[in-house]
């Protein structure tokens, strides 16, 4: 049964949508992204679900909108940790070793973000309208520059470059946490070949390294 009644005011309408918001961001502290389904959001918010889509075009607008706060929010917390973790007395080379650390690190614990990241090209960008598309690519843009800002105050030898080094650092996000958790076939092929095990990837090990040969490709370009 609906335990709402319909939104008469903007302010009512902020309501509901934060509502439905904090509910979807609740399911994915229990869940991927991919199981996330409007019949149980709607269930659990307590409206029906062709009034969740009154307020959302649908599920994935939903979580291209969970995606851009938890990116900001990434993004807002990031500044101490880099402070604390890169030397500004190293090298370059050094310091982008240091700052592949500092992002591996603070993604450890944001397994939803990681999660949305994964998800974001291949599955949240599709079944959206174009005013949604744009809306999210905007705000997508905003954060990595953002994060371009953040990697140029400990590496300014990046100039330019350093767009391109934070764009490449988030898609290789998305890539190494999906590669990261390979499906119950795929663990079960390599128990039972251990030559196959080598294709087994643990995240932060292997997202470390690839941030860290990101990071000294994109200098050796800048400095050539």
């Amino acid at each position: 049964m609906n335990t709402f009644q319909r939104a008469r005011s903007e302010e009512q309408r902020d309501i509901r949508r934060r509502a439905i918001l904090d509910t979807a961001a609740a399911m994915l502290d229990e869940m991927p992204a991919s199981a996330v389904s409007l019949n149980e959001l709607s269930r659990r918010v307590g409206l029906a679900k062709s009034n969740v889509l009154r307020y959302f075009e649908s599920r994935e607008a939903i979580l291209l909108e969970l995606l851009d706060h938890a990116w900001k929010q990434w993004t807002a917390d990031l500044p101490e940790p880099l402070a604390a973790g890169i030397d500004a007395k190293l090298s370059g080379d050094e310091r982008g070793e240091q700052l592949a650390a500092v992002v591996t690190t603070s993604l450890a614990e944001r397994r939803v973000l990681c999660d949305l990241l994964s998800a974001q090209a291949g599955v949240l960008e599709h079944n959206v309208s174009p005013e949604v598309a744009a809306r999210y690519k905007r705000a997508a843009l905003a954060n990595v520059d953002t994060l371009a800002a953040l990697a140029r105050v400990h590496l300014p030898e990046l100039g330019d470059r350093a767009h391109q080094l934070a764009a490449s650092m988030i898609m290789v996000i998305g890539a190494v946490w999906t590669h990261a958790r390979p499906s119950q076939a795929m663990l079960a092929a390599y128990e039972a070949d251990p030559t196959l095990a080598v294709l087994k990837m643990d995240f932060s090990t292997a997202l470390q390294e690839m941030l860290a040969t990101l990071a000294a490709g994109t200098l050796a370009r800048t400095s050539s």
